[in-house]
């Protein structure tokens, strides 16, 4: 399985291409559209929120509710583009229009983001063209396409869910959810203005992010991402790139802001024992080989475990401020106060969404990259004969 995603945040729409689903799949636009909007809600959301209300259209690779076995194009269609038009426009200039007349350049880079770098790099003067693509609105296809991913992992008894795990230093409590089951987990979650688990710290967590706007500021946070029900062995020992830990780290790393990846107990086995760290093996007739513990988070040498597995991700503050920092005209090279585009002083509940879309993205092309079959149900069956394999083992 393999995607791309293409368009630009003020452009006419967004574009997401999948190639090597299975056919038979079920799949509708109901599915994906009820993930876009976990997207777009999360106390701490702005404007933009309310100016699109995404809805996914399906052009291939589906009739009748089924995969078919072709490639799946999904589009979102950006209704703020109408005022976008002259701006974003695909057409070439008028021999008598000057570039610097289009409205809303940008030569002032924002600390933080990609403006500067990425402009270097394509060498465009005006730095929307960098801004436009660079920006957290593309997350929009990676939810969609992990939607789809979502649905395939049902279909093999695979379950994911995501909730926020800290925000602004306000950190979560266990307890409160560690004896909830996947679906109690996500019906808890989805109640809950930031996607918390823990309606102690969901309340500071929502004055955080309060306190937040109101000083011109930001805070970042840190989401988990949970999966259960994934087989023994998905993933290798054999070569580094085919390490299933290093393929969701990295798919973590590549969401807008994220700065930091946790597996398990994470950075926290840096300060315990070996004792602390490491789990247990156990055997049963019913379950087969499990593990007594599971601080590694589900992974032991590149390869799932059986158990759930477990990865946080890290976001920073969003480095749009109403209170801006200084920077560098690229044409006059003159100091300046950052300008202010659309803001969100928290994006943190919306970014466990993108998390676990990723996540499960990432997952299912490890499972195809192992098992492939051209049929859902043949894949079912390979998939239960390994269930069946590794617990006889």
């Amino acid at each position: 399985m393999r995607f791309f995603t293409a368009g630009e945040s003020h452009g006419p729409q967004l574009t997401a291409i999948i190639e090597g689903l299975p056919a038979q799949m079920d799949l509708t636009v109901e599915m994906i559209n009820k993930e876009l909007a976990r997207r777009q809600g999360g106390h701490g959301r702005g404007r933009r929120m309310q100016i699109e209300t995404d809805e996914v259209v399906i052009s291939s690779g589906v009739r009748h509710g089924k995969t078919l076995g072709s490639p799946v194009t999904l589009s979102v269609v950006n209704d703020d583009f109408k005022h976008w038009t002259k701006i974003m426009g695909i057409e070439p200039l008028g021999e008598d229009q000057d570039p610097a007349d289009i409205k809303r350049q940008i030569t002032r880079p924002r600390p933080g983001h990609a403006d500067l770098v990425g402009g270097m790099k394509y060498g465009h003067r005006d730095l929307r063209n960098v801004l436009e693509r660079s920006s957290a609105r593309e997350t929009t296809m990676r939810v969609a396409v992990g939607a789809v991913a979502k649905k395939f992992l049902e279909e093999l008894g695979i379950q994911t869910v995501a909730h926020v795990h800290e925000i602004g230093g306000v950190k979560i409590d266990p307890s409160s959810y560690e004896d909830l089951t996947m679906e109690q987990l996500r019906e808890v979650i989805e109640n809950d203005p930031v996607y918390c688990a823990d309606p102690a710290a969901s309340k500071k967590m929502v004055a955080a992010i309060d306190d937040a706007k109101e000083r011109g500021d930001t805070i970042g946070g840190v989401v988990e991402v949970i999966i259960e029900g994934c087989p023994p062995g998905i993933g290798s020992y054999v070569q580094f790139d085919r390490k299933l830990d290093s393929k969701l780290a990295g798919a973590m790393m590549s969401i807008n802001a994220f700065k930091g990846v946790e597996i398990g107990l994470g950075f926290e086995m840096a300060r315990l024992p070996g004792s602390q760290v490491h789990d247990e093996i156990q055997w049963d007739e019913e379950n087969g080989y499990t593990r007594k513990t599971n601080r590694l988070g589900g992974l032991e040498g590149g390869m799932s475990t059986g158990m759930p597995i477990t990865i946080k991700g890290v976001m920073k503050p969003i480095p749009t401020l109403y209170k801006p920092l200084e920077s560098v005209d690229i044409d006059t090279k003159e100091p300046f106060v950052a300008t202010i585009e659309r803001s969100d002083p928290c994006a943190v509940p919306a970014a466990s969404v993108v998390a676990e879309h990723v996540i499960a993205t990432a997952l299912a092309q490890a499972i195809m990259e192992e098992y492939r079959s051209d049929t859902i149900d043949g894949l079912k069956k390979e998939i239960d004969a390994v269930r069946q394999y590794v617990k006889e083992f």
